[in-house]
């Protein structure tokens, strides 16, 4: 038997991705009004450090969607076509988060700076500095970042959606009983 709710695990792992990825978009403005000097190196470590950390938290949030797949809801109120939409939003999203993440990184690859996860381990430098391949995946990373923000504001939409509507999509995301 399927199960009729998301697990506990993929709840909390989609909770701290979105508060990542709101963390990242804010942290990313103020980062880059900072000078060129020694206090700029704190604030894109953390940034760095979050936009890998959201690609490991992907691929277990993938793992648990793929083997343990929550039931369709079964509500005359949602239609197939929202179920289908919402399974779209969601492979978009992910595959999103994953884009703005690697191109971030490949980004800082060919930028010259290394990367430390979490002031620990030293990443591999897999690129030389090269300020073309620099800009390039800068550009991606920045145009898939804007997608991911549009897709972001579609996702919170059919949230707020179907919360107004009260048809057990919410209550089921959040572990909530009948009313």
């Amino acid at each position: 038997m399927q199960k009729q709710r998301f697990s506990l695990v993929a709840v909390a792992i989609h909770w701290v991705l979105a508060t990542s990825v709101i963390f990242l978009f804010i942290s990313s403005w103020w980062m880059l009004a900072l000078p060129y000097n020694e206090y700029r190196a704190f604030p894109f470590q953390l940034h760095k450090n979050i936009g890998i950390t959201l690609v490991f938290l992907l691929l277990v949030l993938l793992f648990i969607r793929l083997r343990r797949p929550p039931a369709p809801i079964s509500s005359p109120a949602l239609k197939p076509w929202m179920h289908k939409l919402a399974i779209v939003d969601h492979i978009v999203l992910y595959f999103l988060i994953f884009a703005v993440c690697i191109s971030g990184y490949l980004s800082s690859a060919y930028s010259g700076w290394g990367t430390t996860l979490w002031w620990l381990v030293d990443l591999p430098n897999w690129g030389r500095e090269d300020e073309e391949l620099n800009e390039f995946y800068s550009d991606i990373h920045l145009w898939t970042c804007w997608m991911l923000l549009a897709f972001i504001i579609l996702h919170i939409s059919g949230a707020v959606y179907h919360a107004f509507r009260r048809d057990g999509v919410i209550r089921r995301m959040l572990h909530l009983k009948k009313d």
